[in-house]
């Protein structure tokens, strides 16, 4: 059994129908889904702002995550990482999504709708919500220099750890 979170999907026109999927099968499952959009398929929509506008809403929700999803997952997974405290990951499968929450902490997945059928596309975004973060010091220390690169623009020092 999976233990609920809230979760925030965003996409493009090319990930809508799989978002519409995953916003179902997760609402199923009991997680507290929201669908930050769009809410009709657009076209000739853009991903930057929905992307951009899930990872806000993760960031400004501690505990939450969340799920960008485009055509392949490349350019919401970049929208999402300009979010400063967002890590987000592509997650091109199973042990790619277990990763990234356990060595990365990565709080948002980015989910390609051309890349996997729907039941795949949904297994990937399952592990990713269930897998915790290892917290292991290695990862932490990791994290940290990312995260003080992002709030100073001082790069880490080059070395061995």
């Amino acid at each position: 059994m999976l233990h609920a979170v809230r979760v925030y999907l965003g996409s493009d026109h090319a990930g809508f129908e799989l978002k519409v999927f995953l916003v179902k099968h997760l609402s199923s499952l009991g997680h507290d889904v929201v669908d930050v959009g769009p809410e009709v398929l657009d076209p000739d929509d853009d991903y930057p702002p929905f992307c951009i506008e899930t990872a806000r809403r993760v960031v400004a929700d501690s505990g939450s995550l969340g799920v960008v999803i485009g055509g392949s997952g490349n350019g919401e997974q970049i929208s999402a990482n300009k979010v400063p405290g967002c890590r987000a990951a592509l997650a091109w499968s199973t042990e790619t999504a277990r990763l990234a929450r356990e060595h990365n902490d990565a709080q948002v997945a980015g989910i390609g709708a051309r890349m996997h059928a729907p039941a795949e596309a949904a297994e990937i975004v399952e592990t990713f919500l269930m897998t915790p973060f290892s917290d292991g010091e290695r990862h932490r220390r990791r994290i940290r220099q990312i995260s003080e690169f992002e709030s100073t623009g001082e790069p880490p020092p080059l070395s061995a750890g």
